[in-house]
């Protein structure tokens, strides 16, 4: 009860506009050598100097990387436009775009928002980071320019540790992972409360293990003070985690056949 009356007290106090849906798209399936996002994970020992490789399923890096993160399944289907039509709607009526962190494969599909108006809302700290690490390929490989376009996309940043993005929908800086990057609480009328943790945990296993993240870790304090933050958020909500890269969670969540009100 006590933990109830918290949670109704804390900023967002409000659940989205009745009617609000959200969907989860699928836009590919790609899998990557655990040791990249588990610390520890196939690593050797003088018992075991060759153990064999593990991979984990859904972590998406485009070219030159795909020989370390290859995608497995892609068609048509996956592509923004086609998942987006059908979820019923078409990527036209598309009114802002807002992201947890601005890393290669999360920043994908940003090219269909080239030269229109939308807003594209980020960090102001992952912006900055992002655009210093591409330029200088200070952290070569994980953003790069040619989505960074400064001129014809309408970059919006927020510098707020919480921030409404409007009734029932609120980003959390979370940083970790990246400096800036946003894990996105929304508050639904009849499924509850959801956080997407984004890359905070890439999986499962960093949430439920306390498992570090493996060589994709940035700043290793930092993030496991944004994991306590984001428990202590579960257990005030009752919510619902979606893992930046976790395919079971959403399996298990039967995301292409439903629609979450």
């Amino acid at each position: 009860m006590a933990n109830r009356l918290v949670a109704n007290a804390t900023i967002p106090a409000f659940n989205c506009p009745p009617g609000t849906k959200m969907h989860i798209l699928n836009l590919a399936v790609l899998n990557v050598d655990e040791a990249w996002i588990l610390t520890g994970n196939n690593g050797s020992t003088v018992s075991q100097p060759n153990p064999p490789s593990t991979r984990h399923l859904n972590i998406a890096w485009p070219a030159p990387a795909t020989d370390l993160f290859p995608r497995t399944v892609y068609k048509e289907h996956h592509k923004l436009p086609a998942a987006i039509a059908a979820a019923g709607y078409s990527i036209t009526d598309i009114k802002a775009v807002i992201i947890g962190h601005l890393h290669l494969d999360h920043a994908g599909g940003l090219e269909h928002f080239i030269g229109t108006d939308i807003p594209i809302y980020v960090h102001e700290t992952e912006f900055k980071h992002a655009c210093w690490a591409a330029a200088t390929g200070a952290d070569a490989g994980v953003y790069l320019t040619n989505y960074l376009d400064l001129e014809k996309l309408n970059w919006q940043t927020f510098d707020e540790d919480v921030w409404e993005v409007c009734q029932g929908v609120t980003m959390r800086l979370m940083p970790g992972h990246t400096p800036g990057l946003c894990a996105m609480q929304v508050n639904l009328e009849e499924s509850g409360v959801w956080i997407w943790t984004t890359d905070q945990f890439h999986v499962r296993e960093h949430f439920e293990l306390k498992q570090p993240q493996g060589w994709l870790t940035r700043d290793y304090n930092a993030w496991v003070k944004s994991s306590k933050a984001l428990r202590k958020l579960k257990e005030q909500y009752g919510a619902t985690m979606i893992f930046g890269h976790d395919l079971d969670t959403v399996k298990a969540l039967g995301f292409e056949e439903k629609v979450f009100q």
